[in-house]
């Protein structure tokens, strides 16, 4: 059996475990391994039927599409097969152990290429940081009456109202949906949102498609079944590529103010925070308030700070407003 394809453009990645071992039976379509790649981890079943008989790789060897990757036995019985066992030697004696002052482990391949980015980013671009705060006691509120109503399917969260606020957005405002090109500035017509979530091997960014033909609850939806993929390692490269913005949620761990990082190619990003009480004046008056900060990230190349400033205001007043959302 050789290693099948595991993405478009990826020919290479590194095994992470095997999930059989040599005299194993194994049926087609059972779990055989887990490849590594740059961008997602890859479950790799079986495409033949039978008992191992050879592993052409170890575990965190570097494996190549087309190459391969197993050998299977159809005919022999499971455990038919064995690898050679080692002779056994004289027991040593056991080292006197000292203290572990420190632990090094390897970089694994998604956690290095997130670094290339990350630093391709601030090398590539001129990244500016604006801020703003926003009111979210009219979100909170529409939000909980419709979650109590019984008139949406899913619980609807902040991170898809912004969804919807961003889009509007950018529909205003399509610099902010467009990247540079060597000399050229691509915008695109449609909105496909890259949303930021943390799973255990690293941050991945699925990509929410066509975001303007979506509703609150509809983005909403999406949004759950994108971070359910991501945690369980199931996105494929496709799903992770091409968006034209990013929004990324510091505020679920408690962030209160950041500035996030730009994902090439796009040319700005919407950082959220935590919800704080705080004193605010309304009216002349005094006022505790819940206050969610925002942080707009963008390519000075392209984008003014007045543009960056507006497109930021815009996304705040939907929110503050958000009775907006509820258009179709």
């Amino acid at each position: 059996m050789k290693l099948p394809s595991l993405g478009d453009s990826i020919s290479e990645g590194t095994l992470s475990e095997w999930k059989k071992k040599v005299g194993d039976r194994i049926a087609i379509d059972e779990p055989l391994a887990v490849v590594e790649t740059d961008k997602v981890t890859v479950d790799i079943n079986s495409t033949l039927e039978g008992v191992i008989v050879k592993q052409h790789y170890e575990e965190d060897d570097t494996v190549f599409v087309g190459k391969p990757f197993v050998d299977v036995d159809s005919g022999a019985p499971e455990g038919g097969v064995t690898a050679e066992q080692p002779k056994e030697e004289k027991a040593a004696e056991a080292p006197v152990e000292e203290p572990q002052l420190e632990t090094r482990v390897q970089m694994t391949r998604m956690r290095k290429r997130i670094g290339e980015r990350l630093k391709e980013s601030q090398q590539n671009t001129v990244m500016l940081t604006t801020f703003n705060e926003c009111d979210m006691q009219k979100i909170m509120d529409l939000r909980k009456s419709l979650n109590e109503s019984g008139k949406v399917s899913v619980k609807l969260g902040f991170v898809s109202a912004y969804l919807k606020a961003a889009t509007m957005a950018l529909q205003k405002m399509p610099i902010m949906n467009s990247y540079i090109e060597g000399d050229d500035i691509v915008t695109k017509h449609f909105v496909d949102i890259s949303v930021a979530v943390a799973t255990p091997t690293g941050l991945v960014v699925p990509v929410i498609r066509n975001c303007e033909g979506k509703t609150w609850e509809e983005l909403e939806q999406k949004l759950m079944e994108a971070a359910l993929k991501a945690r369980e390692g199931q996105l494929t490269v496709q799903e992770m590529t091409g968006g034209t913005f990013t929004i990324s949620n510091g505020g679920v761990y408690g962030s209160v103010l950041s500035t996030p990082i730009i994902n090439p190619p796009q040319s700005s990003i919407l950082g959220m925070h935590s919800i704080i009480k705080r004193c605010v004046v309304r009216d002349d008056a005094m006022v505790i308030r819940p206050i969610m900060n925002l942080a707009l990230s963008y390519d000075h190349r392209l984008v003014d700070g007045r543009e960056a400033v507006q497109f930021l205001i815009a996304i705040k007043e939907a929110i503050e407003e958000p009775d907006r959302l509820m258009e179709p």
